[in-house]
């Protein structure tokens, strides 16, 4: 090879990398979901506790990349904190709260005062029986106080009180409404006030879009915020599936909430694919049916046909979503992946189900990037 063609064939190599290294940095990562709502409202999503423990850690490069608002599935519930009187646990709480400052995300506790999940003592005297009205109210000041005041100026908001009313639009008679009446729902609120009153607080519950439902939590908020108790939002769970509820319904409650002057939020959003033994279960923790194949066809994998219905209905209540992006503050996902949805075991216990935005590989769904094109051309 000649020295002039050594040159050439030089400067041609030199140029080719002169290109890719052009083309590589032109090229973009894609936009994220937190990006693309940025400007809207937060974008969450919930952490189990391995995840709080790190032990996940292909899942919170998802986290990381794509939600900045988090929510604690479990650990933050009152059982798993202060299972004996007087004995807190804040090990896990601890580690959530440090990874969410860590990655500047809004960070959610989750929940004070819940009928469900709460430690058996809590209502109980050395002998098995109820505790009268102002122990409980003791109790319950005690509880919120230690967990709320310890994270002061660290925890953004709070969802102070969850599933308190029913469909029908009454109270749930929980132990707290049997022993205090319903001022437990306002007392909870101000001793969550008094121990952080610059934290956002929320009321929680699922079925939100039920009418029935809408004018108890309605009537309820209007008396709280008569008797002049601090409450910044109303948190609609999102539990729906490919034909519950109806979007119009949903968006009724959107707008009834909104007008009492309070901010929205849409909580625990996932969506299930599978058939319901009972449409009317909501939410319902204690929900348990037994297990039949027919409850659980999709075990190989999800239908084109099933995952068109999936993409639509997902479109549409994010448009949804957009659409009141003026009052709707926070939408978070219940759960990052598939595989750790605990819609696989409820109401039917071991079951598979797609309801979230990404797949058992952490691979997000082709609904991800038509979600975010949706964010990305909606103005405010």
């Amino acid at each position: 090879m000649t020295k002039r063609n050594s040159l050439y064939f030089a400067s041609i190599f030199l140029a080719a990398i002169f290109l890719l290294s052009c083309n590589r940095t032109e090229q973009r990562d894609p936009v994220s979901l937190k990006e693309a709502f940025k400007p809207k409202f937060h974008i969450g999503t919930a952490l189990n506790a391995r995840q709080v423990m790190g032990h996940d850690s292909a899942t919170m490069k998802v986290v990381k990349k794509h939600f900045n608002s988090i929510v604690a599935e479990n650990c933050m519930k009152s059982g798993m904190i202060q299972r004996e009187e007087g004995k807190f646990n804040f090990e896990l709480p601890d580690q959530f709260v440090k990874f969410g400052e860590e990655n500047d995300m809004f960070i959610i506790g989750h929940t004070l005062i819940w009928h469900s999940q709460a430690p058996r003592w809590f209502f109980t005297d050395e002998d098995g029986n109820d505790v009268s009205r102002e122990i409980l109210i003791e109790r319950m000041k005690n509880h919120i106080s230690t967990v709320v005041g310890r994270y002061k100026g660290r925890v953004n908001g709070w969802d102070v009180v969850n599933e308190a009313i029913l469909d029908d639009g009454s109270y749930r008679k929980s132990k707290f409404y049997e022993i205090i009446g319903e001022d437990f729902i306002k007392l909870a609120f101000q001793f969550a006030h008094e121990a952080d009153p610059e934290a956002e607080l929320y009321y929680n519950d699922y079925s939100m879009a039920v009418p029935g439902k809408r004018n108890g939590v309605v009537k309820m908020v209007q008396k709280l915020q008569e008797q002049g108790v601090k409450i910044d939002a109303i948190g609609m769970q999102g539990h729906i599936g490919l034909d519950y509820p109806e979007v119009q319904e949903f968006e009724n409650s959107i707008k009834a909430y909104s007008d009492l002057g309070v901010k929205v939020m849409v909580t625990e959003l996932d969506l299930s694919v599978l058939p319901m033994p009972d449409w009317g279960a909501g939410a319902e923790i204690s929900t348990d049916y037994e297990y039949q194949k027919e409850l659980n066809p999709y075990t190989e994998g999800l239908p084109d046909s099933v995952n068109v219905l999936f993409e639509k209905r997902y479109l549409d209540f994010f448009n949804l979503f957009l659409k009141h992006q003026d009052v709707i503050s926070r939408v978070t996902l219940w759960g990052v992946n598939d595989n750790n949805s605990w819609k696989n075991n409820w109401p039917v216990r071991g079951r598979t189900d797609y309801p979230l935005l990404f797949d058992r590989n952490n691979e997000p769904k082709p609904v991800v990037d038509k979600i975010i094109q949706e964010a990305l051309t909606k103005d405010r």
